[in-house]
């Protein structure tokens, strides 16, 4: 068990067992919904703690990689089903934790059973291929070799998904795994170690230590016997962990901000582009990498489209994400809950209007949680900062342009690139939009948000460090290519 019945205490994972930090410090877990409600505590690890579970790591990573890829697979399959058999109690879980709707939870969750079951079938593909050589009697062939031990830092928007598309891949490949989670959400992560531990991991495989980025974020990434690092985070913290990775050769991999764009051409499906644009905008609260900032709409549909698109968002309803009549729960923590603000009041000083929203909620209902309104601003210009920075919340900002090739200039004209759509029914304006959108995820005719799993996700420019993840392109990172010659 992870849990303390006496402390609620969640403990870290190393080498099989549930282990104390020797810290003794604990930070609790709030539920951001209702800060009465204190879902447990987790541990304010140290290095050593990071240490010892490298080692466990280290020691245990030459008998995993051994096992073949078909041994590895099973383990992952009845991980899988294991997390499938406790999905609801680990989607209410991370509803608690960070306050996302137990609709979109659910979802979550199951797409983790899904990504476990696609990587353990990874297990039995190739993983290498065979090359003519200029030597007639000889055999040349590649074959895709573990880094090692792999580090692991995960975000708290997806608790769930995040740390099993890093930790499945980087495991059905041969690698072993010292996971840090986002301390907001690492009781979530914990109830998917336990799932880990009834699949039966060997001990030492797979390993989960709690505690700040400061200390257990910056232990990983400086530590010697970690041979590759996979972040999800903040632009800052990612530039951080890539210098510190490079600086001692060790492979990276970050995936970042973004700050993306949705055009709505002037002969575009209005309501489905309206639609998607509060889909894409206000589920998960807008705590998403993906999520829609900026809708920049053609001047002839701007009006109709602005008044469809108000008359949608004054009816989303917003409380706790337990309330299945809910359908956008509060930010997931006080400190997001005070950017947000911090953004809409930015946006009220350089200029921007306000056209729906713009308030933290008040009243009984939201008096002991962290709600904000979705809200919308219009009369917005490209150098204004809520149109060049990654908010994290339910803003977005209206922009209105002549024709197709200034919505095009406009949104590629931010440091970010992850994801960006376009609604529109004429196909030369989306085989304009596919090429000359500056971002690693373009989506006609559909929301910003969304990926799928088996299909390579990362970004352009300050998104990402231009690897790739999900689908087969992860064995890009998790593995090196090893070339070999018989004679």
């Amino acid at each position: 068990m992870t849990v303390d019945t006496k402390k609620e205490t969640y403990l870290n994972f190393v080498n099989g067992s549930w282990v104390e930090s020797s810290s003794g410090e604990v930070k609790e877990s709030v539920n951001p919904a209702n800060r009465d409600d204190i879902i447990g505590s987790v541990q304010m690890s140290n290095v050593q703690e990071v240490d010892q579970a490298v080692a466990s790591a280290k020691k245990a990573q030459s008998a995993w990689r051994k096992l073949s890829g078909n041994e590895r697979g099973t383990i992952l399959y009845k991980a899988a089903d294991i997390l499938e058999r406790n999905l609801e109690d680990v989607a209410k879980c991370m509803t608690r934790e960070m306050g996302k709707t137990f609709r979109e939870a659910k979802g979550e969750t199951a797409r983790g059973v899904a990504i476990l079951r696609y990587y353990a079938g990874e297990g039995l593909r190739k993983t290498g291929d065979v090359i003519p050589s200029t030597d007639r009697k000889a055999l040349m062939f590649t074959n895709r070799v573990p880094l090692g031990v792999v580090g692991v830092i995960t975000p708290w928007n997806f608790p769930v998904a995040i740390p099993i598309w890093k930790m499945a891949p980087a495991l059905i490949y041969g690698n072993t795994v010292v996971i840090k989670p986002a301390l907001e959400t690492a009781i979530t992560c914990a109830k998917i170690f336990e799932c880990f531990e009834e699949a039966g991991f060997p001990d030492g495989v797979v390993n989960m230590v709690t505690g700040s980025g400061s200390v257990v974020g910056k232990a990983i990434t400086d530590h010697p016997n970690i041979n590759g690092i996979t972040f999800t985070g903040s632009n800052g913290v990612g530039k951080t962990i890539g210098q510190g990775a490079l600086a001692r050769g060790a492979k990276y991999q970050l995936e970042m901000g973004g700050k993306n764009p949705v055009i709505v051409a002037a002969d575009a499906d209005l309501d489905l582009a309206v639609d998607a644009t509060i889909s894409g905008a206000f589920l998960s609260t807008g705590q998403k990498c993906t999520a829609t900032s900026r809708v920049i709409i053609e001047d002839s549909v701007y009006d109709i489209f602005k008044e469809k698109l108000l008359a949608k968002t004054k009816n989303i309803t917003v409380g706790d994400g337990l309330n299945e009549e809910v359908w956008m729960g509060p930010c997931a923590s006080e400190n997001q809950l005070q950017t947000v603000l911090s953004y809409i009041e930015k946006g009220r000083q350089e200029g921007a209007s306000v056209l729906v929203g713009g308030t933290q909620l008040t009243g009984e209902k939201f008096e002991k949680g962290f709600f904000v309104e979705p809200t919308i601003f219009e009369n917005v210009t490209n150098d204004m900062t809520i149109a060049q920075e990654e908010i994290f919340g339910p803003v977005i900002a209206l922009m209105k342009v002549d024709h197709l090739e200034e919505a095009l200039a406009l949104a590629n004209d931010v440091k970010f690139g992850l994801s960006a759509s376009i609604f529109t029914s004429n196909i030369q304006k989306m085989l304009s939009f596919i090429e000359e959108m500056d971002a690693g995820l373009v989506r006609i005719n559909s929301e910003s948000a969304g990926v799928e799993l088996q299909a390579p996700f990362g970004g352009m420019k300050q998104s990402s460090s231009h690897s790739r993840e999900q689908g087969e392109a992860a064995k890009e990172f998790f593995t090196s290519t090893k070339t070999i010659f018989v004679k």
